[in-house]
């Protein structure tokens, strides 16, 4: 026992330090390479981010002000704050602010106070712009490229460069995405002197129900809900074969529901789970795998989405509420998470893996006595299912997130905290109003010069009409379009670029009123999933490389083994544009029963299949069968279904007959999965 001891201690050890979690996070999360300012000008930051905050709540509680103002404000406030505390340059000053970064800051005020100063002329002018509307929405736009360069990163930068350049040079470009060109004039008006353009639905959300539930995140992880999170994953999780997998599922997921970022799950909740499976005997390219896949999936799960939920509803329209999304949400975020439970739980039963010790495990009764943490969670999720406004929704969680910080006595949480968690919300919200702005920028040049149903019906045309091609094309789109971008920026960048080829071809010639609300929810998490999935996806695994970081793995073999774990992530987008069941529309109770036993079943196979291990090893034309009966299983339709789970049957026999032949474990360096 004392050398069991010693070693739990040698382990926790190996877990990331908060130093080390942040140099990972500055590595590989734009988001979170900011300077840590000293003197007079920390203060300066802290209280413009605390009214930041401030002016948030109010329009929440008072009601909103009217679109333009609302907008330029928020991109005011979070463009100024951008160049206070990103540095230009990866390696620049973390502690200095460099002058010109004064002089964008004060133009960023100026701007977000523009509309404001001058809204009854602008709003009578019929759409006219004199000399100095001009010059102020051209450096606007230069404002918002380099803000979402420094806190995004330069892909999104470069993507909306390329579509200004588009606009202009409309008359050169091939036939098939030509058009006439607009002036440089027009391009300044549509992009900030209309809601079309930056000013549009992406940075309207970011104003209201984002920074509402970014806020909402922040005064979570002040009550403690964080680390709580990885002690109710151990407690549920941890003495299952494989355990430290299972808790970082576990865990992921419920980071999701916080947290907007992918990279930012891996590290939080991998400094802790990935020493605890290294320890256990998975591989460290898997160890790192299995936290990629996990954390990536939490901007899957409902209810937040990593915040595109909301989007989806704007971007959607036609009466689609949120419950809707998140309902069309539910099964899909199950199937990715069982497909990455059940293939850790093969690979642990394949090594001969055990749980963890008891010595190992947090005592489960003290922390099943805090699951009033979870109160505004659930609170939340409650409210919005029963029909309350969204943001109004944000609002009684932050309340109940209040109430239960007090009643938490192992962390303190008084007005201190409180101011402080204002301050988090609004720092977190910076990348956010950068990356809406500039996919703005990407939706107000698809609208106006029409590229979306030009790319459509090119991508169409390409594939002879044949859907599986097009999915594949529309596929192959969404991964490098989502490469490097938030999950905000990546919806709305694939929704509007990638998604009308998949209308275009399920309602052709039909106009964007009656084109039914399947085709469009399928249409829009098809090209969710593939842009969300980029972050495992080599060779711009960013989550995948964050993991490697902590595991001490190879980046690219742990994007692959990311890659396989999310296998489901690849298989279901196809399968709810072939057959929209799962996204649980028009569909009766028994209906959906079916198709979520089915679809496990069949996820239990393709995991059997991809990891070559059951209840023994299987060979590879087992593995092809029990695939193959997989996605039979998967895809929602009864003959399907029912020649699915005949094959899943007989396979199943066939391995509790014989479980007793060629089952000795392997080591982890054995592993086909690795």
């Amino acid at each position: 026992m004392g050398n069991e001891k010693k070693q739990l201690a040698t382990d926790q050890l190996e877990t990331l330090t908060l130093e080390q979690q942040q140099e990972l996070l500055e590595k590989y999360d734009s988001e979170s390479n900011t300077r840590r300012l000293m003197g007079i000008m920390k203060w300066v930051v802290f209280f413009g981010l605390l009214a930041f905050s401030l002016f948030q709540l109010y329009t929440a509680i008072f009601g909103q002000f009217t679109a333009y103002i609302q907008r330029t404000i928020h991109l005011g406030f979070g463009l100024t704050f951008i160049f206070l505390l990103f540095p230009a340059r990866k390696k620049g000053s973390k502690t200095k602010i460099a002058f010109y970064d004064y002089i964008l800051a004060i133009l960023s005020a100026i701007s977000g106070l523009y509309w404001t100063l001058n809204y009854e002329r602008l709003v009578t002018s019929l759409g006219q712009i004199n000399q100095l509307d001009f010059i102020v929405g051209l450096i606007v736009i230069l404002l918002v490229l380099e803000g979402a360069r420094r806190a995004v990163g330069l892909p999104i930068a470069i993507i909306a460069v390329l579509f200004l350049l588009y606009a202009f040079f409309g008359r050169n470009m091939p036939d098939f995405i030509s058009h006439r060109g607009q002036s440089l004039e027009s391009i300044v008006n549509l992009m900030y002197f209309s809601t079309d353009g930056i000013l549009g639905t992406p940075i309207s959300v970011s104003a209201t129900y984002i920074f509402a539930f970014l806020l909402f995140g922040a005064f979570l992880v002040k009550t403690g809900v964080g680390q709580y999170f990885n002690d109710l994953a151990v407690s549920v999780a941890g003495k299952l074969t494989g355990g430290p997998a299972k808790v970082a599922i576990f865990s992921s997921a419920l980071q999701g529901t916080i947290s907007g970022s992918s990279v930012a799950n891996v590290v939080t909740s991998g400094s802790y789970t990935i020493p605890m499976m290294k320890k256990l005997g998975y591989k460290k390219e898997f160890a790192g795998a299995v936290e990629a896949a996990a954390s990536t999936g939490g901007q899957l799960m409902p209810p937040i989405m990593g915040a595109a939920a909301f989007l989806m509803v704007e971007f959607i329209g036609r009466g689609v509420t949120y419950w809707d999304i998140a309902k069309a949400a539910l099964i899909p975020a199950i199937l990715y998470f069982a497909g990455i439970w059940i293939m850790t739980h093969f690979e642990a039963k394949r090594l001969g893996l055990r749980g963890l010790r008891d010595d190992e495990m947090p005592n489960r009764k003290e922390v099943f006595k805090k699951l009033y943490l979870l109160i505004p969670i659930i609170l939340i999720i409650v409210l919005m299912v029963s029909g309350t406004p969204v943001i109004h929704a944000a609002l009684y969680g932050i309340v109940a997130c209040i109430i239960v910080g007090v009643i938490n006595r192992e962390v303190k949480f008084g007005p201190k905290e409180f101011v402080e968690a204002l301050v988090d919300g609004a720092r977190t919200a910076l990348g956010v109003v950068a990356a809406t702005a500039c996919a703005g920028i990407i939706v107000g040049v698809v609208v106006k010069t029409g590229l979306g149903l030009s790319l459509a019906n090119t991508l169409v045309d390409l594939a002879g009409g044949n859907i599986l091609l097009t999915l594949v094309f529309v596929m192959i789109a969404s991964l490098v379009l989502g490469m490097g971008a938030p999950t905000t920026a990546n919806y709305v960048i694939t929704s509007t670029i990638a998604a009308p080829a998949i209308i275009t071809l399920l309602a052709p010639d039909v106009s964007q009123a009656l084109i039914p609300v399947t085709v469009l929810l399928s249409a829009h998490f098809f090209v969710f999933y593939f842009g969300i999935i980029a972050d495992i996806t080599p060779p711009v695994a960013l989550a995948a490389f964050a993991a490697s970081g902590i595991s001490g793995g190879d980046p690219i073999k742990t994007g692959v083994n990311s890659a396989k774990l999310a296998i489901a992530a690849f298989i279901i987008p196809y399968i709810i544009v072939l057959s929209p069941e799962l996204l649980m529309i028009d569909v009766t109770i028994l209906q959906v029963v079916w198709v979520l036993i089915t679809a496990i079943l069949g996820m239990i196979a393709i995991g059997a299949g991809v990891i070559g291990f059951w209840y023994r090893k299987i060979n590879w034309i087992e593995r092809i069968i029990v695939i193959v009966s997989g996605l039979a299983m998967i895809y929602p339709e009864r003959v399907s279904d029912i020649s699915g789970l005949v094959v899943f049957g007989l396979m199943f026999v066939l391995q509790i007959i014989s479980k007793d032949k060629g089952n000795k474990p392997t080591t982890p360096e054995e592993s086909p999965a690795n």
